[in-house]
């Protein structure tokens, strides 16, 4: 009898994470909060209600509010009236989440996406090469440490000569 109640733990588990997993970034919507990484993890509690738990790219990002009415929203929608959305600060967001379909929508999309492993040094002095989404080229420079969004830096690349974001490594 505890194996079946575990199952049906698992299928509900697996039913929200796929329907939370589905909303997208409302500041970039190509992608979505389970490409970004902030979609830590989807518990069910003893009543079998589900819990999303999500971390913010940083602590003053504008979206979260926004993501988490969506994310609980998308559970609502997927039949889970008793759902629930827990914001969870630690450990704290990085890049590294991202994960490689997330990044290839990024650039896919015209943003530059992070160098795979961040570092206390590139997240305060910037990257010192950033490859152009539009050609692949490395002869890029910034323009601004802030682009559309906070968490971007605006980037110029002098071969093609397009502009482009730069999802900053955190």
């Amino acid at each position: 009898m505890g194996r079946v109640v575990a199952m049906d733990r698992e299928a509900i588990r697996r039913k929200a994470w796929e329907a939370a997993a589905r909303v997208p970034d409302p500041e970039v919507p190509v992608v979505t909060v389970a490409d970004l990484g902030i979609l830590r993890e989807v518990r069910v509690e003893a009543d079998g209600a589900p819990v999303a738990l999500v971390t913010p790219t940083y602590s003053g990002c504008p979206a979260t509010r926004m993501i988490e009415h969506e994310v609980l929203k998308a559970l609502q929608e997927a039949g889970f009236a008793a759902a629930r959305v827990e914001t969870v600060l630690s450990p704290p967001w990085t890049t590294d989440w991202l994960t490689e379909e997330g990044r290839d929508k990024l650039r896919a999309y015209g943003i530059a996406p992070p160098e795979k492993r961040s570092n206390s040094k590139r997240a305060l002095f910037g990257e010192t090469a950033v490859q152009c989404p539009h050609c692949g080229a490395n002869e890029t420079e910034r323009v601004s440490e802030f682009g559309s969004t906070p968490c971007k830096a605006l980037y110029r690349c002098t071969k093609c000569l397009e502009p482009f974001d730069y999802f900053k490594c955190l």
